[in-house]
């Protein structure tokens, strides 16, 4: 992947900034056809695809990887679209993450999704100073976002994905899904509202969503 990087950094534009989002070059060669920089394009994404995959649809789900390819195939098609306003591999975890949403929107009606509280099969690291109760209410805190995503439109389900479960910030959000900043606080306060409408009779699962939503003004 490497020399592939610097074999079209050297025919990129000479005006190109040093220190632009390098896999902005396989993604700019992929746009163009070139059938080596899809694959390296496709391999070098391929964990960021999954990864917010399996985090919106759940670390066990038998659907990971179908998922995957679904959001590699979407992202390829919407590179074209791509412009440069946050990098890369935020823009392919926001394809991954709709595309994701998609899919649990899909199966809604086919089956009742049982969430797995393990933060050790989420496939998310924590910090060497959490505790292991700390990885359990975690898990536990995207185990209720899971369960209460499908019925929220969109743009808000969305917003919350990358605010709670993937760690983004709201001026990352508002550069991935071209919407002011001020625009991402108002969808994740629209969104705490409407699940806090559905979490209004049971007070276990709204005590595991407040722990986790200090961070929204």
């Amino acid at each position: 992947m490497i020399s592939l990087v610097k074999d079209h950094r050297q025919r990129a534009d000479d005006k190109m900034s040093p220190s632009r989002d390098e896999l902005a070059v396989l993604a700019e060669a992929a746009v163009r056809g070139d059938p080596h920089a899809v694959r390296t394009f496709t391999m070098a994404v391929a964990g960021t695809l999954r990864g917010a995959v399996r985090m919106v649809l759940g670390p066990q789900h038998s659907d990971v990887d179908d998922v995957t390819q679904e959001a590699a195939m979407g992202l390829l098609s919407a590179l074209p679209r791509f412009r440069g306003e946050c990098t890369v591999a935020q823009y392919a975890r926001r394809v991954a993450v709709l595309t994701a949403m998609a899919a649990r929107r899909r199966q809604r009606n086919q089956e009742r999704w049982t969430v797995v509280d393990d933060a050790a099969r989420d496939g998310v690291s924590s910090a060497p100073a959490s505790s292991p109760l700390a990885q359990v209410e975690a898990a536990r805190r995207r185990s209720v976002m899971r369960r209460l995503l499908d019925d929220l439109p969109e743009a808000l389900g969305e917003a919350m994905v990358h605010y709670f479960m993937l760690g983004h910030t709201a001026e990352e959000i508002a550069a991935m899904t071209h919407v002011p900043v001020s625009t991402v606080w108002s969808r994740l306060r629209m969104g705490k509202a409407r699940l806090r409408q559905k979490l209004a009779d049971d007070p276990s699962l709204c005590e595991a969503l407040a722990a986790s939503e200090h961070g929204v003004r």
